[in-house]
């Protein structure tokens, strides 16, 4: 399968590859589905016109799995993304490797942008919650989404965020312009690092060796580095799946076949309509998602799930807050292995399970550096030790 769905001419100077899930007036925009095949956007995402105003050189749309929802790019209705050996990769993350790109936006809920660089040899950056807009994204699941940016270097990704953060009045989550100037700042000393112990013990052990050996270039480095209780951070891979499920399932309701997207030939009544057209479009990975979605919105369920995973969410962020007392960040793996082939992807779980690992940042809205298989979580808007410490990680490995 190509990466690329859509491309544009040049690719001189600083260039940009966008997911298919931000909107672009000149390209289509599929969100990686059947029910978005063609479709044209009316108006440019508010970061496409950012990036664009900064001199970067669109290259073209990457393909995605169905409203990212996935753990790689697995569910695309055109298709999986994978290299010469079978693998799964991230389509855009795999054009930033290849040099094909300076750098790629993505829209993360599921983690999906962090997994496919930290497991493909680049650097993803997700910024702190309301400081990039979300105006033009295809909605998965607005509380916790957030645009990353992909590069090949931590000074490249920094670079490219500084274009796109900023306040947006046509984002209602989008915060004031001071604190979206925190999020590019210069890289300042960090020194304290805690591991998620139960969390890093539940992957691989390619992956514990991955965990183990960025431990080691931060302690190299001066880093002081210790194992935490992260019992409360393992909640989050649940609490997440039942919120993002959620919304993702309200997001979708829009999507019935009679303004834009797919249209059923086979009906002969309104409900008709709706529901084949859903059905022939939609795959069974998002009917699933949008199903589970469905029953914890329901009203024998709302406050027994629903309610109780939004009490988890505050839960965890006051874990983190304890966290950060102590320490500048927080090391854990970005999935459970460092290789994904379509065979092992095929168990529909999987996408909730490897939530356990991206999640925590997702439903707190933290900031995140993935690079090398592991992640970096930090304090809201202190992206800048992040950096610092994702540098390290950077120059050791070289």
């Amino acid at each position: 399968m190509k990466y690329l769905l859509t491309e544009q001419a040049s690719t001189a100077g600083k260039s940009v590859v966008f997911d298919d899930m931000i909107l672009t007036k000149d390209l289509p925009t599929t969100a990686g589905s059947k029910m978005l095949e063609g479709y044209m956007s009316l108006f440019d995402a508010e970061v496409v016109t950012r990036l664009n105003a900064a001199g970067y050189t669109t290259v073209g749309k990457a393909n995605v799995g169905e409203m990212c929802v996935d753990v790689l790019g697995e569910s695309s209705a055109f298709g999986a993304s994978t290299d010469e050996n079978g693998k799964l990769v991230g389509a855009s993350a795999a054009l930033v490797a290849k040099g094909d790109a300076t750098v790629a936006i993505g829209l993360d809920a599921g983690g999906t942008p962090r997994r496919a660089a930290a497991l493909g040899g680049c650097v993803c950056v997700k910024p702190t919650y309301g400081t990039v807009s979300r105006f033009g994204t295809v909605s998965i699941a607005c509380s916790g989404e957030t645009v990353t940016v992909t590069a090949k270097t931590v000074a490249d990704a920094r670079e490219a965020l500084a274009a796109i953060a900023g306040h947006d009045e046509k984002d209602g989550t989008s915060l004031a312009e001071e604190k979206c100037a925190l999020v590019a700042q210069a890289p300042v000393k960090a020194s304290r690092v805690a591991i998620a112990k139960s969390i890093t013990e539940s992957a691989d052990a390619e992956m514990r060796a991955k965990v183990a050996s960025v431990r080691a270039a931060l302690e190299k480095n001066g880093i002081t580095v210790e194992e935490i209780d992260d019992t409360l951070l393992q909640k989050a891979g649940t609490a997440w799946g039942i919120l993002m499920s959620a919304e993702l399932c309200n997001n979708v309701s829009r999507y019935d076949g009679v303004k834009y997207g797919y249209r059923t030939k086979n009906y002969k009544t309104i409900d008709e309509l709706y529901t084949n057209s859903r059905t022939e479009a939609f795959g069974k990975l998002l009917k699933t998602v949008i199903l589970y979605g469905s029953e914890t919105l329901s009203t024998e369920n709302y406050m027994k799930v629903y309610d109780k995973a939004l009490r988890m969410r505050r839960v965890i962020a006051e874990r983190f807050a304890e966290i950060f007392e102590s320490f500048d960040a927080v090391l854990m793996p970005v999935a459970s292995r460092t290789v994904f082939c379509p065979k092992c992807v095929a168990k529909y779980t999987l996408a909730y399970d490897e939530q356990l690992y991206t999640a925590p940042a997702s439903i707190t809205g933290l900031p995140a550096v993935a690079l090398d298989g592991v992640q970096l979580v930090g304090k809201a808007f202190e992206e800048n030790k992040l950096y610092y410490l994702a540098e390290i990680v950077e120059k050791e490995a070289k």
